[in-house]
């Protein structure tokens, strides 16, 4: 499983890309808090980052699939 580091780093870069090359999308990038300040339940905000990224890869590919023709 992808620490909580690996997957915020993740999903910085996969919001890049999708603002570089498809900034028509940005519209759909949800906002997500990444402080960890206080004590949490990991395994919840593992399973929540790695949700939100798969989302913004279906996002991804899908839309180019869809525009450019293109698989990523």
């Amino acid at each position: 499983m992808k620490t909580l580091q690996e997957l915020n780093d993740n999903i910085l870069k996969i919001t890049e890309l999708i603002r570089e090359s498809y900034p028509e999308l940005s519209k759909f990038i949800s906002e997500m808090p990444v402080k960890n300040s206080e004590p949490i339940d990991e395994a919840i905000t593992r399973k929540d980052l790695s949700d939100y990224y798969v989302s913004l890869e279906n996002l991804l590919k899908n839309y180019s699939v869809n525009h450019d023709g293109h698989h990523i």
